[in-house]
């Protein structure tokens, strides 16, 4: 029989890998899945431990027959792009990279071994595939796109006189710049105009955020994972001044968001991990079509609210999937 040249690369890999399993000391049953993300904060860590307990539920338990890797970038393309290197040194089963940044670095590092990327906003402007039915190749996931008319929406129906959202974004982060342009695209429908505060390092969106007081009448923040990462800071400043802050994702309502309306992010990382075992199982990424996540939550603080002079109406709070106490 004639094999396939994707084939003979699988057949390539899995001698490779029980040679690496065997020069490592492990069982060459045991799977190795390696984890990255570009930074940590509960958003991205629900997602890893997501993927770790889709795993463990599918009978691949740490300790017996799984090695579960995980590093993060903190923040630092350039480590993400380390990571991603040593990752493809090391030989693993597959790659999940978390976020988008960590996705392209190891997209970038390796055709061969499988990757399955998740909580990414648009795997197409990213370059990580060019098909989302049939991506091809060594790589498939999950995006996480926004529904950034939901979000602003729910904004509209809390805030109904408000005119002018503030927007802090990465311009380095592909994912925050691509949700800006979202929500400048999204917004006038509903009334809104949008001012972008630019925060390129970590340090700098304390700032970003200042710089919205007396400019906008309310803060958004996306997924843009840099934001996400310092939101203490947002929230300190919407405190501040009375300035009310929503988010993109249900993970920082109990760090202090007003509202949000998004996935849960552990529910991501369990259909992620989903994914992860169908190729554990001899699928083909690259004939695993790229999946949207389904299922929207509404998360309301109230106590966030008060504090930013804002009162979440009754409609929303009978709404809500989980209220912050």
């Amino acid at each position: 029989m004639k094999r396939s040249r994707w084939g003979l690369m699988a057949g390539a890999a899995a001698l490779a890998a029980i040679l690496l399993a065997a020069a490592q000391g492990r069982s060459a049953d045991t799977v190795t899945i390696a984890v990255t993300a570009i930074v940590e904060h509960p958003a991205l860590d629900a997602v890893r431990d997501g993927v770790r307990d889709e795993l463990e539920a599918e009978g691949y338990a740490q300790g017996k027959n799984l090695t579960f890797v995980y590093e993060s970038a903190q923040g630092n393309p350039a480590t993400a792009a380390q990571i991603a290197r040593k990752f493809v040194g090391d030989g693993p089963d597959v790659i999940v990279p978390i976020s988008t940044p960590s996705a392209q670095a190891v997209v970038a590092a390796t055709q061969d071994i499988p990757v399955v990327f998740t909580a990414v906003t648009d795997p197409l402007d990213a370059k990580l595939v060019t098909n989302l039915e049939k991506p091809g190749g060594n790589v498939t996931g999950v995006r996480d796109t926004a529904p950034i008319a939901k979000q602003l929406a729910l904004i509209r129906e809390i805030l109904p006189n408000a005119k002018v959202i503030g927007m802090p974004y990465n311009p380095g982060e592909a994912n925050g710049v691509a949700l800006l342009n979202m929500v400048k695209k999204e917004a006038p429908a509903l009334g809104f105009s949008v001012v972008e505060a630019a925060a390129p390092k970590s340090s700098d969106v304390m700032a970003a955020a200042q710089s919205l007081v007396g400019k906008a009448d309310v803060i958004y923040v996306s997924t843009d994972n840099q934001i996400v990462s310092a939101f203490a800071s947002v929230v300190k400043v919407g405190v501040d001044n009375k300035l009310p802050v929503f988010a993109g994702d249900t993970d920082s309502v109990p760090r202090g968001a007003i509202a949000a309306i998004g996935f849960d992010y552990y529910d991501v990382g369990r259909q992620t991990g989903k994914i992860v075992v169908r190729v554990l199982k001899g699928e083909k990424p690259g004939d695993i079509a790229v999946q949207d996540v389904g299922t929207l939550q509404l998360f309301v603080n109230p106590g966030a609210a008060k504090a930013m002079g804002v009162t979440i109406p009754d409609a929303v709070m009978q709404r809500a999937k989980k209220v912050v106490q």
